[in-house]
């Protein structure tokens, strides 16, 4: 079974990936993967642009957890979604040496639910969880997930509304 942990930048991927790793679970950091399915480089926004259906295609029948910011975009059977209240967010991520735009920009696109919305696009509302790791240590994140994977707790999406922060600029 192919599990997918995503969110916006910031939001705990990583680190719930290493304490899963530390649990003794195989998990794929799709960051390595993407290289050869690099199109190019937008200087403007800091990233870079990847033949998302060429890469997804590569890795399509991976077998256990995979994390990264693109991973809703493979066949997973669940999704987990971590998220993250944007201005503790913005907070995480300066010390990462972004610019303030790119750090507003995914600040952004967290308030809005962009990831969350790509995923229920291509998900059935079973498959996916969404973890908000605001003020949860990777620990207890890693906790959720397995419970998840499991079939432990049901689904659940769609709960969290940061729109406060948009309405705050």
């Amino acid at each position: 079974m192919l599990i997918g942990i995503t969110g916006t930048p910031g939001t705990g991927k990583t680190s719930v990936a290493e304490a899963l790793r530390r649990r003794g679970h195989a998990v794929l950091d799709l960051k390595t993967t993407v290289a050869p399915y690099v199109l190019e480089h937008d200087d403007e926004m800091g990233a870079d642009v990847v033949d998302v259906e060429a890469w997804a295609e590569a890795y399509a029948d991976l077998d256990g957890f995979v994390e990264g910011a693109i991973s809703h975009y493979l066949p997973c059977e669940k999704v987990i979604i971590l998220r993250c209240r944007p201005d503790v967010l913005e907070k995480r991520l300066t010390p990462r040496g972004y610019s303030a735009a790119k750090i507003r920009e995914n600040a952004e696109a967290e308030a809005l639910d962009v990831i969350l919305i790509e995923t229920a696009d291509a998900f059935a509302t079973e498959q996916i969880y969404e973890i908000d790791t605001t003020f949860i240590d990777s620990e207890t994140a890693a906790d959720m997930i397995l419970a998840f994977a499991e079939d432990k707790v049901p689904a659940s999406f769609g709960s969290l509304d940061w729109s406060e922060y948009v309405m705050s600029l």
